[in-house]
């Protein structure tokens, strides 16, 4: 392992954040935030386990020792450099000694055993990096939009233990962005116009968009998220975690223009064919020197609400919007003066950004341009000018076309999810292999690994894992993995062999994909805008395309898993494995719907086609998409109206905000715009979602099918385009019962899983 290129790095950042997280957590002991989580998760130990930090300084990376405590009163003793490597060390005495763990869908820890197994021979471990981070800026749509407290509380938890210390944290920006725009006397009415929805405020942030198509963002929504806001910054400061704070990034109302003429405010480029009024944001470029000043109010109302908790500030300017001029000149001014107001406003800001933009708009971003962008932030003696993530590192690494970002700090990052979308994908020996081999690179400049999906919905191994490398200097082992992830996700005094085999299947088969055409989460067609062509083996970063043998993988995974279940009847009471069956068998349905709709097309085709026969063949799909929404409603997690209850549930009783924030839930779900944009890109395959607005476009696209037959008529694909839109339109703006969470979910999942694995595998 080559540790040495960033090695002169690591001393000051380790430091800085560990001076950083003594200041800002409990003053009196900074790792009472970690024994506040043993008292949350373990309460049954909650006086069983000691942390302290080392004497020495041996290792300049986080760094924790397990063992048993002297004290037999206090059972197991960590000691670490950091907060967070003693949080690290807590976990892995919880997973590969107590054999349990905590997942998305709830803590099993609580389920450690008593007497708690002994360490016995001491086990000291480092982090391979400095940073492990997590989040992208859209994750705070497409899967936390709509969170409480109890939601963040779970997730930062399951931070915490697996060793992230550097996490995002947008939550609560508007509240101080519209401070900031009141000082420089923008009206409430034209903040109201320029802030987007609670389900789009991302792309709001990122400048793409402006206002919102199902009205303005109420008040109330903005301050109760900056409530929430702080709550979440604190509790990852105490659990030794440097939040990543925004920055003013430029984007201001079209007011502006109109209040500060002399001002140099530009005009971004059009996004994803959205109408004028809903995009061509206004930037007020970095060099004009109001920039400054609107920098430097911002950063100090953040710092007065959320404490000087952090310097790292998440700052991104043009994400899939180009710069106003590619003169490398100006691109080098625009962010000299950028950086510039962050240290004015913070002495020791450090900027992040996320490099998507350069995979994005690659033919824009010549490492040319790049170069001279990156070269208006001035290379620290310690580095800590700058960071980027490599957002796509396991399918589109950056770091390499670009020299290592020519010199500055990076993170190596897994994105994998677009959307939120649900399908079986990952590339396990990429993720465990590629962040070392890169790591080991002459003269590269990496600093971290971290977690950037868009949205989290599944496929939780594959981001462990990650997590998991960026402590071992060695790859993982694959089969060795799977056998204990399975372990600790169902525990049972005897786990049955078949459980296990069925997750080495996985591992061997979708977990372990290396077909360059299908990059991330795999779509199920049976989402998107019925059509007689262009859904099936779709390829690049949004693939419908399978890349692996369903009768081969997932049926054998799925009867393996069933097969478990009736030899421990104990495994049905496990969530996670409830939630496992309803995943196998929702993948096993998607996929064979594509068989189905092939059947459709080749009826349809042929000269004798009738009616009839269009009919007959589209029937199966019809109920398979039934069958599969029944699968889906067995389980809360597969369920729509998880989603549009947490939405509902911030209006307290508000029956008209109800609505609103229900629309919002339910457009981004589906036509992502007001006129479908982004039609599907967030699609679900959620019980409800798949019956009620799914089922409904596929019913009506057999049924023209089968009247083109009967009538004669050619196949018109803007007819069907307006007949689909106006079925989204009609499902966005309906609402849901309010209270339906008390009794959603409907037949039970052992039961119908194996109704379904039956007819379908």
């Amino acid at each position: 392992m080559r540790l040495l290129g960033f090695v002169s790095l690591v001393g000051s950042i380790v430091g800085a954040t560990s001076t950083a997280l003594s200041a800002n957590s409990s003053e009196s002991d900074p790792l009472q935030g970690l024994y506040a989580l043993v008292q949350r998760r373990i309460p049954s130990h909650a006086h069983s386990f000691t942390f302290s930090f080392t004497n020495s300084s041996d290792s300049e990376l986080d760094t924790f020792t397990l063992t048993d405590a002297v004290n037999k009163t206090r059972a197991i003793h960590v000691e670490c450099n950091t907060v967070s490597a003693c949080s690290r060390g807590l976990y892995t005495y919880l997973t590969e000694y107590g054999g349990v763990d905590i997942w998305w869908t709830g803590s099993r820890l609580d389920q450690l055993p008593a007497p708690l197994p002994a360490v016995k021979t001491a086990v000291t471990r480092s982090a391979i990096v400095p940073y492990r981070y997590m989040f992208n800026t859209v994750t705070f749509d497409y899967t936390s939009a709509f969170w409480t407290f109890d939601d963040w509380e779970l997730m930062l938890d399951w931070l915490s233990l697996r060793g992230v210390n550097l996490p995002l944290a947008w939550v609560g920006f508007e509240h101080t962005l519209v401070e900031v725009f009141r000082e420089y006397n923008i009206t409430d009415a034209d903040i109201s116009g320029f802030l987007s929805g609670p389900a789009f405020q991302a792309w709001n942030r990122f400048g793409n968009i402006q206002g919102s198509w199902g009205g303005d963002l109420p008040t109330q929504w903005i301050d109760d998220q900056f409530v929430l806001g702080k709550q979440i910054v604190q509790r990852m400061v105490d659990l030794g975690m440097t939040p990543v704070l925004p920055a003013f990034t430029g984007f201001v109302p079209p007011a502006m223009h109109n209040l500060y003429p002399n001002a140099s405010i530009v005009n971004g480029s059009a996004w994803n064919d959205f109408a004028p009024q809903f995009t061509n944001d206004s930037f007020l470029e970095p060099f004009d020197p109001l920039f400054a000043q609107v920098q430097q109010s911002f950063i100090s109302k953040q710092q007065a609400a959320f404490g000087n908790v952090s310097h790292i500030y998440t700052l991104d300017q043009y994400n899939e919007n180009d710069p106003y001029s590619g003169d490398p000149s100006y691109l080098t001014n625009i962010s000299a003066a950028t950086f510039s107001s962050l240290r004015a406003a913070d002495p020791d800001a450090t900027w992040l950004m996320q490099g998507w933009l350069f995979f994005s708009s690659a033919d824009f971003w010549t490492p040319e341009r790049v170069e001279a962008y990156l070269a208006g932030v001035p290379g620290d003696d310690d580095g800590s000018g700058m960071l980027i993530l490599d957002l796509y590192s396991e399918a589109q690494p950056q770091w390499q076309r670009l020299s290592s970002y020519f010199g500055k700090r990076w993170i190596w990052c897994e994105l994998h999810d677009y959307g939120g979308n649900m399908g079986f994908e990952g590339n396990f020996a990429n993720v465990t292999e590629a962040p070392l081999a890169a790591l080991a690179s002459p003269n590269v400049s990496m600093v971290g690994v971290g977690l950037t999906p868009e949205g989290m919905e599944g496929n939780e191994i594959i981001y462990d894992v990650l997590l998991d490398q960026a402590w071992s200097s060695s790859p993982i082992n694959k089969t060795e993995y799977a056998q204990a992830w399975a372990t600790r996700r169902y525990p049972a005094d005897e786990l049955p062999e078949c459980a296990i085999e069925a997750w080495q299947t996985l591992a061997a088969t979708v977990y372990s994909n290396t077909d360059p055409g299908s990059q991330a989460t795999v779509k199920s067609i049976l989402e998107l805008e019925p059509a007689l062509s262009g859904l099936v083996n779709v390829t690049g970063h949004h693939p419908t395309h399978v890349f692996y043998d369903t009768n081969t993988t997932i049926v054998p995974a799925l009867q393996q898993l069933v097969q478990a279940g009736h030899s421990t009847p104990s495994l049905l009471a496990i969530p996670e494995y409830r939630y496992d069956l309803v995943d196998l068998t929702r993948q096993l349905l998607v996929n064979r719907f594509i068989d189905l709709y092939a059947d459709l097309l080749a009826v349809y085709n042929t000269t004798s086609a009738s009616s009839a026969s269009v009919s007959a063949a589209g029937q199966p799909m019809l109920e398979l998409v039934a069958d599969l929404d029944k699968v889906l409603m067995t389980n809360e997690n597969f369920q729509l109206s998880r989603w549009t209850d947490a939405a509902r549930s911030w209006a307290n009783g508000n029956a008209s905000y109800a609505a609103y924030l229900e629309y919002n839930a339910r457009n981004q779900i589906t036509l992502w715009g007001p006129k479908g944009e982004i039609n599907d890109y967030a699609s679900k395959q959620w019980g409800g979602l798949v019956g009620d607005y799914y089922g409904k476009r596929w019913a009506m696209f057999i049924q023209y099918l089968e009247g083109s037959k009967s009538n004669g008529t050619v196949y018109n694909a803007t007819a069907i385009a307006g007949a689909l839109l106006d079925i989204g339109e009609q499902w966005s703006q309906s609402t849901s019962a309010v209270g339906a969470r008390d009794t959603m979910v409907v037949g039970d999942t052992w039961l119908v899983v194996q109704e379904m694995a039956g007819k379908w595998a």
